[in-house]
């Protein structure tokens, strides 16, 4: 008896799981479902949770995945505005935004279909932009003239709206993944970029030559106004030494022995200002005046004759 209750209840679980898998499913809320009525779709299920079916075939659930996508376009070569061959790959984001469109334009719902109808969109646009765009936008050696951000907007300005439309697709980023050049035009590119350098270098050399020359003139006119100046005043100090010399030498040009007596004073301070045995000529001056004193002339006095005394003049 309690055999047949335990392989009931077993039997009971295993019909009820049977069931709840055959006629419910469940919506995560990464999903949105779409339920097809022999073969018409129904409204999408957005809301996370669980929901009731009919069984195959009179019904079926599609899942879409309502996460962020992406994908690399062909790395293919696209012709630019001057006619200069590039090799472009893009990478691109994408969400499905309206359920039904999307369901209706790919097979099944699949991610794999939607990305390949979005790649031909893409690419489609793609040639058509960089074809506006000329190659120095695209490789230059002057950075103000890439336009990559530029590019890219311009891009999924225009594939956004036949997205939308066609697909149900919201495009939420396309970028610029990889530059190339075809081997047939690397050393052209290369070349013409080496003359753009050296032209940039060339300027510079110019435009810093020529501000050299301008401080060499500005700095030869500033020492020449500084010689100038020190001309000036020493011509002025000249003048006035020579003045004052004048006055000096027209008082010793009274007395010139004095002159000379003094001149050789103010000489030997200078000689034996430090201790010091000086082995010297009494001829050479100021060195006579250790020698002995020269002899003076007769200096005019009271005669003898008159009655004076010649040691005190009386």
């Amino acid at each position: 008896m309690k055999r047949n209750t335990v392989t009931l209840v077993i039997g009971g679980l295993l019909l009820l799981i049977f069931f709840v898998l055959l006629f419910t499913f469940q919506v995560r809320q990464t999903e949105i479902a779409v339920v097809t009525t022999f073969g018409r779709p129904g409204a999408p299920l957005r809301d996370p949770g669980l929901y009731f079916k009919w069984p195959r075939p009179i019904q079926r659930v599609f899942k879409l995945d309502r996460r962020i996508h992406g994908f690399d376009t062909r790395n293919e070569q696209v012709l630019t505005k001057g006619g200069d061959p590039l090799i472009v790959m893009l990478y691109v984001g994408w969400q499905i935004k309206d359920p039904e469109t999307f369901f209706a334009s790919t097979k099944d719902g699949t991610d794999k279909e939607a990305e390949t109808l979005l790649g031909g969109l893409v690419e489609s646009v793609k040639n058509q932009v960089v074809g506006n765009h000329p190659f120095s936008h695209f490789v230059s050696t002057d950075e103000n003239e890439l336009k990559f951000e530029q590019i890219e907007k311009d891009i999924l300005e225009k594939v956004q709206p036949d997205a939308e439309k066609k697909y149900g697709i919201e495009i939420k980023f396309v970028g610029l993944k990889k530059l190339s050049l075809p081997e047939s035009v690397t050393e052209k590119v290369f070349a013409r970029m080496q003359a753009e350098r050296q032209k940039v270098v060339d300027t510079l050399k110019s435009e810093g030559e020529a501000r050299a020359t301008m401080i060499k003139s500005d700095a030869d006119t500033k020492r020449a106004e500084i010689l100038a100046d020190a001309d000036a005043k020493a011509t002025e100090l000249r003048g006035k030494a020579d003045a004052e010399a004048s006055k000096w030498l027209a008082v010793l040009a009274q007395d010139a022995e004095l002159a000379v007596f003094l001149s050789k004073i103010r000489a030997l301070p200078e000689v034996l200002k430090e201790k010091a045995t000086l082995i010297f000529d009494l001829r050479t001056p100021p060195f006579d005046l250790f020698g002995p004193l020269p002899k003076l002339p007769p200096q005019p006095g009271p005669s003898i004759l008159g009655g004076g005394d010649p040691s005190t003049g009386r």
